[in-house]
């Protein structure tokens, strides 16, 4: 049976994750990559994603509520950013996360270790664990304090750039935006999407990213500060 490393326990005490049983930040911190996920092993974090996705979810909502963040609109804006897989992946680079995670040689490698959808995952994937052994307030705290400075700053208070664009070609009578993925590079695990807006008469713009919605918000991004 595996165990936990010292270093990546360690690393979960500064975090303020209170390890008692090790199966479950073990299957937190594991990629389906790994050789020792399972039969005999860890198996790896996507049940626990799955978990930790909800609780983060049900505890940023909260906060938005009683912080008393606007109308429902503008409360699913900022709830949307808060808990996208992009704003995962920052605060995993931020807290370190990234040298814990265990990935297959290829994987790592391939760059798996810096992929925004595997630190997402495995960030929510913490979360969950954290809920497993110590239930529901100890995991929104942790969130909490782990969220600070994204819940007291300014992420999803701006309008998100496809709906600005969709705005802007509606106020200038023009078609609406046309997303397409023009390149899909690397391995599933480590994906890149270059994806092209385009508005009819008027040009287009690319971006590349991690995931395709996220390309998609950059390349409207990169739209409206050439056209906009």
């Amino acid at each position: 049976m595996s165990s936990l490393d010292p270093a990546a326990r360690e690393w979960l005490a500064s975090q303020g994750f209170i390890v008692t049983n090790e199966t479950p930040w073990l299957e937190a911190l594991t990629h389906g990559s790994y050789n020792g996920a399972g039969p005999g092993g860890a198996t790896d974090y996507q049940r626990l994603e799955f978990l930790g996705d909800r609780v983060l979810g049900l505890s940023v909502a909260s906060w938005l509520y009683r912080a008393g963040d606007g109308p429902e609109g503008k409360l699913s804006q900022r709830l949307n950013a808060l808990v996208s897989g992009a704003t995962c992946a920052r605060i995993a680079r931020v807290i370190g996360l990234p040298a814990h995670i265990r990935l297959g040689k290829q994987a790592r490698d391939d760059g798996g270790a810096d992929s925004d959808k595997i630190l997402g995952d495995v960030m929510e994937a913490l979360i969950g664990a954290c809920f497993i052994e110590h239930g529901f307030d100890t995991a929104r705290d942790a969130i909490y304090r782990l969220w600070a400075g994204e819940l007291e700053g300014d992420v999803g208070k701006a309008k998100h750039p496809k709906s600005a664009l969709q705005e802007w070609a509606a106020g200038n009578r023009r078609a609406m935006p046309h997303y397409e993925v023009v390149d899909r590079a690397g391995p599933d695990h480590a994906a890149r999407f270059t994806v092209r807006v385009s508005i009819r008469n008027v040009g287009h713009a690319e971006a590349t990213a991690n995931s395709k919605g996220e390309a998609e918000r950059l390349a409207a991004k990169a739209f409206l500060e050439a056209f906009g």
